[in-house]
């Protein structure tokens, strides 16, 4: 085995977890999960059939990863974040054909507590702020808080609020890498240093 498995978690036979990973306490990882390299599921995580998680993601404890959510690299998921993949659920009512897909893009931070309505991207480096409750695209970049969740600013991939208006034409440096941000419009792109 390639990655290390606490004896408490439940991996299904033909689940793929890449090397390097971690799976703590009470994680359950159906056989249909694809997991890359170096992923940390934190204690109690729930990991989906149709679920595919990339590289160096940080989930962390009590948060369930339904069906129909893809995570690209270095995404964090902080603790006890909601996914949901039904848009109208009822429990009488049997919608798993109705599952919406998730997608959450390279190196976006989903706070403590927020919730993810199904059928929404999340842009790369984007940053949800702890407790929102994103119900509609998040651009990249974007810091979004509230419910529901709205846009309140621009983040680095380093992680630290921008110095750029919501809309307009600016540029700002990252003091922690150098790398240049440019709001062109309504969104923002980096030039690395």
């Amino acid at each position: 085995m390639s990655f290390f498995r606490h004896e408490s978690a439940i991996v299904d036979q033909g689940a793929e977890i890449g090397d390097g990973s971690r799976v703590w306490h009470f994680v359950h990882v159906c056989a249909g999960a694809r997991i890359g390299k170096r992923v940390s599921l934190g204690q109690n995580v729930f990991v989906g059939n149709r679920v595919s998680i990339g590289d160096d993601c940080k989930i962390q404890n009590n948060v369930s990863v339904y069906d129909n959510v893809t995570l690209e690299d270095g995404v964090f998921c902080g603790p006890s974040m909601v996914f949901t993949n039904v848009y109208n659920p009822r429990s009488f009512v049997e919608r798993k054909d109705e599952y919406r897909d998730t997608l959450v893009r390279t190196g976006a931070t989903l706070g403590a507590n927020c919730t993810i309505v199904c059928g929404v991207t999340i842009g790369e480096y984007a940053f949800v702020a702890a407790g929102a409750v994103v119900n509609r695209d998040v651009r990249s970049y974007a810091l979004v808080g509230g419910v529901p969740a709205r846009q309140l600013g621009w983040m680095s991939r380093f992680g630290e609020r921008l110095d750029l208006p919501l809309t307009g034409e600016a540029s700002t440096c990252c003091p922690h890498t150098g790398d240049e941000y440019v709001l062109s419009g309504d969104e923002v792109r980096c030039q690395p240093n």
